[in-house]
């Protein structure tokens, strides 16, 4: 009998080449208008640039068009102005996404009893570095960012709970780099991209609109 080998496992796809979602396209859009008000981009290279935006099913197809483009000043100023966001677990849980939300250069989540969960998945975030302070506490903190986003945990403390890191190193142009610290606790933290039924949901929101 012969024995049948074992099924290749398959390569993860580079976060380049992962399907754009809508909102994705949208805040690309929304960085053109805002470089062509600043008279970076003059105005018959805005429309090809929304035209190639509009149409793009990939992330990479996407940075491609702001690579030569810097973060509005203005917008990441605002964004890390405002004060830090701290959620705290207490009884219940808290969580903060998905969905779009204004986020801050600081977020400080303390799972206690109930946990939190804290999704970067359909924001918009202009600011180049976020530093996520995490405590796993009782029943752990889990936290969601984008394909294309990357993450340091470096600073983190595994505590008893320990951390673990899901995320891929491929880091897009334009991204924010999550920066954790904290500590794990009793419970640990997570930190990973969307899980498969993450994503449909995501995928579905694209397509409706």
């Amino acid at each position: 009998m012969t024995a049948q080998l074992p099924e290749p496992t398959p390569r993860p796809v580079p976060s380049g080449q992962l399907r754009a979602s809508h909102d994705d396209r949208e805040a690309v859009v929304e960085q053109l208008r805002d470089a062509a008000a600043e008279g970076r981009i003059d105005l018959d290279e805005l429309d090809s640039r929304l035209e190639q935006a509009l149409t793009s099913k990939t992330y990479a197809e996407l940075a491609v068009l702001t690579a030569d483009l810097p973060k509005s000043p203005s917008a990441a100023a605002a964004a890390e102005n405002l004060p830090p966001l701290v959620l705290k677990g207490g009884m219940y849980g808290e969580s903060r996404g998905p969905g779009r939300w204004e986020v801050p250069g600081h977020v400080i989540a303390h799972a206690g009893v109930g946990g939190v969960n804290l999704d970067f998945t359909r924001v918009e975030c202009r600011l180049a570095e976020v530093v996520v302070e995490a405590y796993g506490e009782t029943s752990g903190v889990t936290i969601v960012i984008p394909d294309g986003w990357a993450t340091d945990t470096t600073g983190m403390a595994p505590g008893f709970g320990g951390l673990k890191d899901k995320t891929t190193p491929d880091r897009l142009p334009g991204t924010p780099l999550i920066r954790l610290t904290g500590s794990g606790g009793m419970a640990g933290v997570v930190i990973r991209h969307p899980n498969k039924r993450e994503r449909r949901k995501l995928d579905g929101n694209g397509a409706r609109d």
